[in-house]
């Protein structure tokens, strides 16, 4: 007989009772599943410890690439080589690493949402540690170049704003799943970086402008990719933020 169906009158409290009860377990486990965190899922999953090692390589290949901007403008040519050398090394491994990721995904028992939320965040940090690379190589083309100091220096600058940007990235999808309203103000912030990132450009095209007579026209090509390449990791980082606070709201 159907556990619900009443018997006498009396009964009637007893089991609204009950189906109140079965309601709210029902509602817990809900909640339960919404915070399954990826902090939860990263220790028992393979996929998720590679994915977590190569979100933290593309960050790095930003830092590099600040660093190796630094010292091009100290005119500090063997740390900057040095530098250089580990941000492709580093590129490298976060190639490989998003292929292995992908590879696995194929045979990991993770839920389908985190899958495919895996995959593309995993496949736009792969874009953006390729946009460092490219900047990277405008910096090799254009170390024995004279560029005035002043150029340079506003160089400096979008590279410590990108460091900051991808870092604050890093901590949005670190906090995915654990806490949202975090995530939000998160990616705002990052959102943040990508506006003064574009605000230092324009000033980089009033200098590579101001010094046209003392700037070779391929000299100037190279700025202007240095330039464009560098927006481009910007952009990326909040596009992929923008993706990750569209992620918390289903948490």
């Amino acid at each position: 007989m159907p556990e619900f169906i009443l018997q006498t009158d009396e009964e009637a409290p007893k089991v609204i009772l009950k189906c109140y009860t079965k309601v709210l377990n029902a509602g817990k486990v809900l909640v339960a599943h919404k915070m399954f965190t990826w902090l939860d899922l990263r220790r028992k999953s393979k996929t998720l410890s590679l994915a977590r090692k190569e979100i933290t390589l593309a960050i790095k290949t930003v830092t590099k690439l600040k660093e190796a901007i630094t010292a091009v403008a100290e005119g500090k040519r063997d740390e900057m080589e040095k530098h250089l050398q580990t941000l492709f090394s580093d590129e490298i491994e976060v190639d490989n690493l998003r292929r292995l990721i992908f590879e696995d995904l194929s045979r990991e028992s993770l839920p389908a949402k985190y899958r495919e939320d895996l995959m593309h965040i995993v496949k736009r940090l792969d874009v953006m540690a390729d946009h460092v690379k490219d900047s990277a190589r405008s910096i090799k083309i254009l170390q024995d170049t004279v560029i005035p100091t002043e150029i340079w220096n506003e160089s400096v600058k979008i590279a410590e704003t990108l460091v900051k940007e991808s870092d604050l990235l890093g901590s949005t999808i670190e906090m995915l799943g654990i806490a949202p309203p975090q995530v939000r103000e998160l990616a705002e912030k990052v959102d943040e970086q990508e506006h003064i990132v574009d605000d230092y450009q324009l000033k980089m095209k009033a200098l590579i402008s101001k010094y046209n007579k003392e700037l070779n026209f391929a000299t100037m090509i190279f700025l202007k990719d240095l330039l464009n390449y560098m927006e481009e990791i910007a952009d990326t980082c909040a596009d992929i933020a923008d993706y990750v606070r569209v992620l918390a709201v289903g948490y």
